[in-house]
């Protein structure tokens, strides 16, 4: 298991040294910031100070290697806009977001699981056909379309929730959430929902494949025919062997919701990293949009590590099988 783990995290230190190179050089070869930041009367000598001020006039590959020293310290740069460290500033955002993610993946997977199941387990009902129809509609509707109809019917025609904002917080634990407030739930309800679409109908999906392929399996047979009750078999047996790979993709699917509830949070005027991104990107604030992705590639490469540790656990064949490779 030990040899497991540490091959799997020296792959991801890879990654991340690889994405880094990436990411910087991508970031950093697209337009110029510095007319961004000067005057529009300022003259040659005030460009060049601007210019040195933000260690553009060095080369490309000794920025790097400052990006790579800083990094290793902590410190992913300081803001061409706010002049505080970028890795501040989305620190300072990312409650919202991660707070947003956790509430659209628990929809997910409250909603979705149970629709799965049941879809699976009565494929020629009615209301199975319904619930796997609602699941085209969710993986095919524009995120941004049905953000706007929530808002239009619940905020506007009804006025049931607000639309955007992020309503009152609470600490937990040092951490302001609008979680432990009923006026920040109500805040949270609608944009958490729309994140949420694509993934529930994901989980419906993967839930009722695993369940009709489970449940024509010989063991199920063998479980009936002992007697087994039939809720013993769905709930012991069928459950723990289709959780594998809902496990898996649940897992991969919320650093996904991290790192594109851009679209919902604009949306929503959600105050998470998401609009933190997009205004940084219009004002060419090249430190944080850098820092940000660099912080979508530790997300996505931690919970890939923690899927597959988890996944190794639940079927020890994985191990195997990476030691024979």
């Amino acid at each position: 298991m030990s040899v497991f783990v540490i091959r799997r995290l020296m792959q991801a230190i890879f990654v991340v040294f690889l994405m880094s190179v990436i990411v910087f050089f991508g970031v950093n070869i697209v337009g110029d910031p510095v007319y961004m930041l000067v005057s529009p009367d300022a003259d040659q000598a005030d460009i060049e100070a601007a210019i040195r001020r933000l260690g553009l006039d060095r080369p490309i590959w000794e920025q790097y290697l400052l990006f790579l020293k800083g990094a290793a310290q902590g410190n992913l740069g300081d803001s061409f806009i706010f002049g505080e460290p970028a890795l501040k500033l989305i620190l300072h955002h990312m409650p919202a977001t991660l707070e947003l993610a956790f509430s659209a993946l628990m929809m997910a997977i409250v909603i979705g699981i149970p629709l799965g199941l049941y879809s699976g387990l009565y494929p020629d009902n009615v209301v199975s056909k319904g619930i796997m129809a609602g699941s085209i509609l969710g993986f095919s509707l524009p995120t941004f379309w049905v953000g706007l109809m929530m808002i239009l019917l619940f905020a506007v025609e009804l006025g049931w929730l607000p639309s955007t904002g992020r309503g009152d917080t609470a600490s937990v634990f040092g951490i302001q959430t609008s979680l432990a407030t009923w006026d920040g739930l109500t805040h949270i309800m609608l944009p958490a929902l729309n994140l949420a679409l694509l993934k529930i109908s994901l989980a419906i999906r993967l839930t009722r494949a695993g369940v009709r392929e489970a449940m024509s399996q010989d063991y199920v047979k063998y479980a009936r025919a002992k007697g087994v009750s039939t809720q013993r078999i769905i709930f012991v047996h069928v459950m723990k062997n289709i959780m594998i790979p809902v496990v898996t993709v649940m897992g991969l699917e919320f650093g996904s919701l991290i790192g594109f509830s851009v679209v919902t949070e604009t949306i929503f005027a959600w105050p998470g990293m998401g609009k933190l991104l997009i205004d940084a990107i219009l004002q060419l604030d090249r430190p944080v949009v850098v820092a940000y992705l660099m912080i979508m590639v530790l997300f996505f490469v931690v919970i890939n590590l923690v899927v597959d540790i988890l996944y190794s656990i639940l079927d020890p064949r994985v191990r195997l099988q990476d030691q024979g490779a």
